[in-house]
């Protein structure tokens, strides 16, 4: 893959209350369950700030490369970033059921100018969950940052739509963890 994979992980966390990247699901930081799928495609870092310290210790005890950004927020980040790096491909760290077979397919796609959002249709959202919903699509955390407008691009995997941003998403994404493991 020609492009870096950037793990964003330097938000504020205001609805969880605490820093997500750090958080367990089935026992293992979701930070890090999304970093051995992202470095299984291609060259990864995480994006840090100063709001989360606990992510800096976690990528420093466990030998994950990572940069710093200004983490004035989201789009100042991404901005930063792309200015730094140039076109990348961008995942959240706060998705525990991201597959590489998913970074992979959007990093394929990815021609390094236009931008393009990851988004599932509604009919692969489980009931449970509320995803973000633009034009008629459930937008997931998988991203890739060109310079040229923007398109959407459609996965097939219905878990990205859990973005773990509360307590109770937490909870489900812990559920269906085990759900899967029984599997």
């Amino acid at each position: 893959m020609g492009y870096p994979i950037v793990i964003l992980a330097g938000g504020r966390s205001t609805r969880m209350g605490r820093e997500k990247p750090v958080l367990e699901v089935e026992g293992k930081p979701m930070l890090l369950r999304v970093y051995e799928e992202a470095s299984a495609v291609g060259e990864t870092a995480v994006a840090l700030s100063r709001n989360t310290p606990k992510t800096r210790e976690l990528c420093l005890r466990e030998g994950v490369p990572f940069v710093e950004t200004p983490g004035r927020g989201y789009v100042e980040d991404v901005q930063w970033l792309l200015r730094e790096f140039g076109p990348f491909v961008s995942v959240s760290a706060d998705l525990p059921f991201v597959k590489a077979s998913d970074i992979s397919s959007f990093a394929k796609a990815f021609d390094g100018r236009v931008s393009l959002t990851g988004v599932l249709s509604l009919e692969k959202v489980p009931g449970d969950l509320k995803p973000v919903v633009y034009r008629g699509y459930a937008i997931v955390g998988l991203n890739a940052v060109g310079t040229e407008g923007e398109e959407f691009f459609e996965l097939s995997n219905p878990l990205l739509a859990l973005n773990v941003n509360t307590p109770e998403e937490l909870e489900l994404a812990e559920r269906i963890a085990k759900l899967l493991r029984g599997k």
